[in-house]
């Protein structure tokens, strides 16, 4: 028997969300394990880095699955891609240890928020960026986001669904700025909550947009409750970019796509 990680990318809107989900509504692990067992000849259960929810992109993701079926590493990203809807694609493959596993071996999850800051609507970006129109204070938002930094309680960020045992996270990186016209957030973290980037984000844009200042950012934060920090906002511009892996599992990590918005230097060696 062999463990096989994939690294994956995918354009979340079509679909509801990463997890498989009664009823038969399209998910992209459903789409993914349906086109894996084609090649593999059996049934597989992909395990995923991170469930990432409805209209969430990915250009990082990882999973594994186990098989006895022999096949070369290509097969299991030309083969499968055959089987996949546009939307989807497995970048790379490769044989990991038998006891890894892609989302509790993790030590690091990140994501980046693209967003259009144009007086009119994205047509051609659409469901590919989030969108507001109230001219924002970059400067602001970044001086606010400073304060999200370190280990500390995120329930102001937390959605009433999320099922994590504990709202502390360690956030690692909250770095706000301008890339070819858009607005890029870039956050890296131990772990997320649910809707805890779209959260931070919506909150953010308060700031930029004066209708925070940063001690009233910083009040939001220490109330840890949903209830006192702003909307969440819309999903579209929500990108996993990556995940990684202690040096022990070996993971060999495909760089961004050069086409991607914003920065790339931080992402092409492990954090």
């Amino acid at each position: 028997m062999a463990r096989i990680a994939l690294h994956i990318h995918y354009l979340g809107t079509a679909f509801h969300g990463w997890q498989k989900q009664a009823h038969d509504l399209n998910t992209i692990q459903a789409a993914l394990e349906n086109a894996v067992a084609q090649i593999a000849g059996h049934p597989v259960q992909l395990i995923a880095a991170g469930r990432t929810d409805r209209g969430v992109h990915a250009l990082g993701q990882m999973a594994h699955f186990d098989t006895d079926t022999v096949r070369p590493n290509n097969a299991w990203v030309a083969g499968v891609n055959t089987f996949l809807p546009p939307e989807i694609a497995v970048i790379a493959a490769q044989t990991v240890a038998p006891d890894f596993h892609a989302r509790f071996d993790a030590c690091r999850r990140s994501y980046r928020y693209v967003l259009s800051n144009a007086a009119v609507r994205p047509s051609i970006l659409r469901e590919r960026v989030g969108w507001t129109f109230v001219p924002l204070d970059i400067p602001s938002m970044q001086q606010a986001a400073h304060h999200l930094l370190g280990e500390q309680d995120f329930s102001s960020f937390r959605s009433s669904d999320c099922q994590a045992k504990t709202p502390i996270k360690t956030l690692y990186t909250a770095d706000i700025y301008s890339s070819n016209g858009l607005i890029c957030f870039d956050f890296s973290a131990s772990g997320f909550l649910h809707h805890m980037v779209r959260n931070m984000v919506g909150a953010l844009l308060y700031v930029g947009q004066g209708k925070l200042n940063t001690t009233q950012f910083c009040e939001v934060i220490a109330a840890k409750n949903r209830l006192r920090a702003p909307p969440t906002f819309m999903a579209d511009g929500l990108y996993l970019t990556r995940i990684d892996y202690p040096a022990r599992c070996a993971i060999e990590q495909p760089p961004l796509p050069t086409w991607f918005w914003g920065k790339h230097d931080n992402f092409t060696a492990s954090h």
